[in-house]
């Protein structure tokens, strides 16, 4: 994998977004962002509320209607169980999960786990591991059935938390984790590329001319390690999105991907001539430099770490040059990262 960065590059710690803009007193949609022109090689710093002006009448923006779940959950014994994804044989009885250590023992995941372990949960629920995920990997993810009276997403909207990493005393309800558009429970971490948009927004692009469209993409825990390419992710892309995405083609507008989540979606139905159509199911395509895009012309995303495997993505998008030309500049500018943090546009 290529790195962004210099491998002695460090994100400082003023930088990582902590709390929802609205706690450090601005709205959703005045966070920051850096918008990165394929077609001239421009950057603009400018805020989210201007994304208007950036994008022309006939464009489509694709957006994830995934809304975020109280994934996390204590056990007895002080750890915490994130509920990551439910795996796709079509039961519903098992699920990747993660299992992390106390805050005083670091927060990290649990490399002490064993399988056949049953972990004690709140509320008298348990979670037998079975193996790990995928079984040659290290023992951070996995594979685990869950023992409980109810369904798991109930189960978890009684019990559980959103996901939060570090040992922060921070504490904000799940709606602090949803995005406009969220109405398909089942993300373990907010898709949060769309986090800005408001309905005073979303007015104003309709305005104009400028399209949304809806995909569903449930993701997983976002705590994999360097380099390590995302897993298998439920996925849903309609008809009626599909004929627009290339409705627009054909128009010659552009379709720009509202997160990494709808490009993953719409890049697994993209046929190698660059039509979409429908699909549903669960997904296993990794967008890459080498692979490039077929229908995604443009992106809007947060800020990731150096080695987070988003990078790859973000570059087959945007392209290397103009990505480390906008990772500098938003460094130089104390651009906020992470899910509360600012937000790049990657412009066609």
């Amino acid at each position: 994998m290529s790195t962004l960065t210099a491998p002695d590059f460090d994100l400082p710690d003023d930088l990582i977004a902590e709390a929802p803009p609205e706690a450090r007193g601005i709205a959703r949609d005045e966070v920051r962002m850096l918008v990165a022109s394929r077609a001239t090689g421009d950057l603009v710093d400018t805020t989210f509320r201007n994304l208007p002006e950036f994008v022309a009448p006939g464009d489509l923006l694709v957006v994830n209607t995934s809304a975020t779940v109280p994934a996390a959950v204590g056990t007895d014994d002080g750890r915490v169980a994130h509920f990551s994804t439910e795996l796709p044989d079509g039961d519903g009885r098992r699920w990747v999960v993660e299992l992390r250590r106390p805050c005083g023992a670091g927060s990290l995941p649990d490399d002490r786990a064993q399988p056949g372990d049953r972990v004690a949960l709140a509320g008298g629920g348990a979670l037998d591991l079975v193996s790990t995920f995928p079984e040659d990997g290290p023992p951070r993810l996995w594979v685990a059935v869950p023992r409980v009276s109810v369904p798991v997403l109930d189960y978890l909207a009684r019990y559980g938390h959103p996901i939060r990493y570090g040992c922060t005393e921070l504490r904000w309800p799940i709606d602090a984790y949803q995005t406009a558009f969220a109405v398909d429970p089942g993300s373990a971490e907010m898709p949060s590329a769309a986090r800005g948009f408001t309905p005073e927004l979303v007015t104003r692009l309709v305005t104009k001319g400028v399209g949304i469209a809806p995909i569903t993409l449930h993701t997983g825990v976002s705590s994999q390690e360097a380099g390590e390419p995302p897993y298998a992710e439920w996925y849903r892309v309609p008809a009626a999105t599909a004929e627009r995405v290339n409705a627009a083609h054909d128009a010659g507008r552009s379709v720009i991907a509202i997160g990494t989540t709808p490009t993953r979606a719409l890049e697994t139905v993209a046929g190698p001539d660059g039509r979409a159509h429908a699909g549903e199911g669960w997904t296993e395509v990794v967008v890459t430099p080498e692979r490039g895009v077929r229908v995604v012309d443009g992106l809007l995303t947060g800020w990731h770490e150096p080695e987070a495997s988003h990078l790859r993505l973000l570059e087959a998008v945007a392209g290397r040059e103009l990505l480390d030309r906008s990772y500098d500049a938003a460094l130089e500018l104390g651009y906020h990262w992470h899910e509360f943090g600012d937000l790049h546009l990657i412009s066609p």
